[in-house]
């Protein structure tokens, strides 16, 4: 039938548009001005050092993403390009890594902007992990899983920006809600896809850096987000250890 037939073909085509949409996020950072946090000029209560931002190290772990990414996307369209458990993950991937593209370049003057493109790329990889398959974990749902979790902590860290931005509370108290709001949409992914630790790690690397940047001096900020980290961690080991006793039945 032909309805099947260009069924068939938009399931070839979804391994290339993922690799094309992993080539375009992967060039942004050359392409775009380097990222050093939203210009604190483009809001009505600038934004010098907000007590939300992680410690500047964190950002290291895009350099692990990025590579991690492109594997997984040479992967799709050679070794796996026809495989079926890979297919449910190409369409929401893409839906993230493309827009994702434009991110830096949004960001660089439109903060408020840039907010609801990061919210939209955390949906769209969160999706993509919940429909991960089990097989190839190492190939495909680790990456998407780090991916997905150094969203969660991204896309709150600017909604965190924004708030306080905004005026709508004071930079620790925005910190604060922003920390509590990646926690809650930590545990729900942890809950729902305990098998995928690797998704939680990432959100602790970005809780630790959080601590790291707000102490001494910023305490309640950098109390709140312990708490947050222990409830994730907790939420993780929950996690491996359902996962161990599964495996010894």
């Amino acid at each position: 039938m032909p309805c099947q037939g260009y069924l068939s073909d938009m399931k070839q085509m979804l391994p290339i548009l993922t690799l094309i949409a992993t080539a375009a996020f992967l060039a942004s950072p050359f392409l775009a001005d380097p990222f050093m946090g939203f210009d604190p000029d483009r809001f009505p209560v600038p934004q010098i050092d907000p007590p939300v931002q992680p410690a500047g190290y964190a950002f290291a772990i895009w350099g692990l993403i990025y590579a991690w990414l492109a594997v997984l996307a040479v992967v799709g369209v050679t070794l796996r390009r026809t495989d079926k458990a890979w297919q449910p993950v190409h369409l929401p991937l893409t839906l993230s890594l493309g827009p994702g593209a434009l991110w830096l370049w949004v960001a660089g003057f439109a903060p408020l902007a840039a907010t609801v493109l990061i919210f939209w790329m955390l949906g769209s990889a969160i999706w993509a992990l919940l429909r991960s398959p089990a097989q190839d974990r190492w190939l495909l749902r680790v990456p998407v899983a780090l991916y997905a979790g150094w969203l969660t902590a991204a896309a709150h860290v600017s909604l965190g920006v924004a708030i306080g931005g905004y005026g709508f509370a004071s930079g620790e108290m925005a910190a604060v809600i922003a920390v509590a709001g990646a926690t809650l949409v930590a545990l729900a992914v942890g809950w729902v896809r305990a098998d995928a630790p690797e998704y939680s790690a990432a959100v602790i690397w970005a809780f630790v850096a959080v601590i790291v940047a707000n102490m001494p001096g910023a305490v309640p900020v950098a109390g709140a987000t312990l708490v947050a980290l222990v409830l994730v961690l907790a939420m993780s080991a929950r996690g491996l250890w359902a996962g161990q006793q599964a495996t010894r039945l």
